[in-house]
């Protein structure tokens, strides 16, 4: 009997152990949380996005989050991608936990594929459309401006829209998108931007991923860059753009972009200085030079921010006859030749001032992709009614730089 008690003893010290382990992590002892606390050097900032990085063993368990103010205490929503947990702060500073409870069901946002476009909803309004189909040229307009891959339309968060594509004084202007118009791949100059010239195009690949959550949807493409000179079809360089979007407010939802581009090919792509090419926007009819207006990160207006370099963009103005809107432009300090240089189109363009902006990346220099390597742009749009001031932009490209992030309170 005597070895029976012993092992008995040993089974039961190896079960407290495995208990005291459990409640040690805090995934199963209910009186047991994980708390948070702001990381080193990192400041609260309301209705932001924040982020903890999760550590292994809460990458297994369910549990809740935990939001404590002045208000009392509440379960707020969370999504896990990758390595990290993501919510959105409130109004102001709050105590967040982690508790072992399971959590409550939240509404996810819609997004849905739909006439060849990928949907973004916010509530029921349509927000972002993201064109996977090939777009036809409007009747009786050469082919050669049928187009896929660019984001179009970009809504408010009131569904008032930002963006136009196909304009007749430029039929290859897709909304948001970002072609480079001077390049030099397997020694012969291509121009990816001016369609017409049926030199090169880019085009809409693959659906790569896709994912909703209650705080963000997601979803990653591939474009191809390609060759058409003597109709011969050929892949240059390959393009990747993950695109999140972020719901803010009932007036505001963030889009954060990151592309990267891999040449397809042994050949290098380079990128040839130029006026305009990359990430741009064509904005909306209604805008003109009497209702809208182009703002800096480094003051400059209308009058004098082409050729310029910037941080971020404002970019607004007036939606029909009471609605007022636009998007912030936030380039990050990683991107080649940051700060950017800016194309934006002068006041009395086509007379009435139709508006068009770019951060031309290659506006002064050259840029050159080898083989082998991986290059990365990385852009935010802040989607609004209403108005933006400066000290809102310049905070907003201070929390994409430096994004408030949170650690498990030791």
């Amino acid at each position: 009997m005597d070895h029976v008690y012993k092992k008995f003893k040993s089974i039961l010290r190896l079960r407290n152990k495995g208990l005291m382990l459990i409640c040690l992590t805090g995934l199963s002892c209910a009186d047991k949380n994980i708390h948070l606390e702001l990381s080193e050097g990192t400041a609260f900032q309301k209705n932001t996005i924040v982020r903890l990085k999760l550590p292994n063993k809460l990458k297994k368990h369910p549990f809740r989050l935990m939001e404590k103010n002045p208000k009392g205490k509440f379960e707020i929503p969370y999504q896990i991608e990758e390595d990290y947990l993501y919510w959105m702060s409130g109004v102001e500073p709050s105590q967040y936990t982690l508790d072992t409870k399971t959590p409550s069901k939240q509404d996810h946002i819609k997004m849905i594929e739909q006439g060849g476009q990928l949907e973004v909803f916010q509530g029921n309004t349509k927000i972002v459309g993201y064109q996977m189909a090939l777009k036809k040229s409007p009747k009786g307009v050469s082919k050669a401006y049928n187009r896929s891959g660019y984001l179009h339309p970009i809504n408010t968060p009131s569904g008032k829209r930002l963006t136009r594509i196909q304009p007749q004084d430029h039929y290859h202007h897709y909304g948001i998108w970002n072609p480079w118009t001077h390049t030099l791949f397997d020694e012969d100059t291509l121009d990816f931007w001016n369609l017409d010239k049926m030199e090169g195009t880019v085009r809409f690949a693959k659906l790569l991923e896709e994912n909703s959550g209650p705080v963000f949807s997601t979803f990653k493409v591939l474009h191809e860059h390609v060759v058409l000179k003597n109709e011969n079809e050929k892949v240059a360089l390959n393009e990747t753009q993950k695109i999140r979007i972020f719901p803010i407010n009932k007036d505001q939802y963030l889009m954060d972009i990151t592309i990267k581009y891999e040449c397809a090919t042994a050949q290098p792509f380079k990128i040839i200085k130029y006026r305009y090419g990359g990430f741009g926007w064509r904005t909306t009819e209604e805008w003109d030079n009497q209702n809208s207006r182009v703002l800096s990160s480094e003051g400059k207006t209308r009058k004098n921010a082409d050729g310029s370099t910037a941080r971020w963009c404002i970019v607004e103005g007036q939606l029909g006859k009471e609605g007022y809107g636009g998007g912030l432009m936030l380039s990050h300090p990683e991107n080649f030749n940051h700060p950017e240089p800016l194309r934006v189109w002068p006041e009395n363009q086509y007379g009435r001032g139709d508006l068009f902006v770019n951060f031309a990346t290659t506006k002064t220099t050259d840029w050159t992709l080898n083989p082998g390597k991986i290059y990365t742009l990385r852009y935010q749009l802040l989607i609004y009614d209403g108005k933006m001031e400066t000290t809102s932009a310049d905070a907003l490209w201070d929390q994409f730089v430096h994004p408030t992030t949170y650690r498990i309170k030791p």
